[in-house]
């Protein structure tokens, strides 16, 4: 049974405090990457940033808001953009998609998903990623990026 929680965010602690800081921090970044933020690809974000929980593509197309018709491959392309410029990741085992609010660098994403309130939280486990980078360049991989999916009882299901 899912239950709400209610100082559980999606991707924390990666979640920025101001949405609307971060969303200029974004446009920056993009266009240092040669890239542009257009209007979808930023309201994407934003219904990212702003949600309770990982986001199913549908959901986000649901609430587009004013976009005009938008239709799934628009949603699919703009969070693919959002994951290859590092302000989004995707939870392959929810078919969701979250925020990352550190996408100034490169890093593995280690999500703790809760199986009895489905809640997600990115953890900073730099040693987990220095250690699977170690075991990929071993075996003669060349790794561009990495989802952890953790599963178990969060704290509060637990408390």
């Amino acid at each position: 049974m899912t239950h709400a929680h209610e100082d559980i965010h999606a991707n924390t602690p990666c979640s920025p405090q101001d949405v609307d800081a971060f969303l200029l921090e974004a446009e920056a970044l993009v266009a240092r990457q040669g890239q542009r933020m257009t209007r979808i690809r930023r309201k994407v974000l934003r219904l990212l940033l702003e949600s309770e929980e990982p986001a199913k593509a549908y959901d986000l197309l649901a609430n587009l808001d004013g976009e005009g018709s938008a239709k799934p491959p628009t949603i699919y392309r703009a969070l693919d953009f959002l994951q290859d410029t590092g302000l989004a990741h995707k939870i392959e085992s929810l078919n969701a998609y979250v925020a990352c609010g550190h996408a100034s660098h490169s890093h593995s994403a280690v999500f703790l998903i809760c199986d009895k309130c489905n809640a997600a939280e990115e953890l900073h486990a730099t040693a987990t990623s220095e250690a699977l980078r170690a075991e990929t360049d071993a075996a003669g991989f060349h790794m561009n990026r990495a989802v952890v999916e953790v599963r178990g009882i969060c704290r509060d299901c637990a408390a």
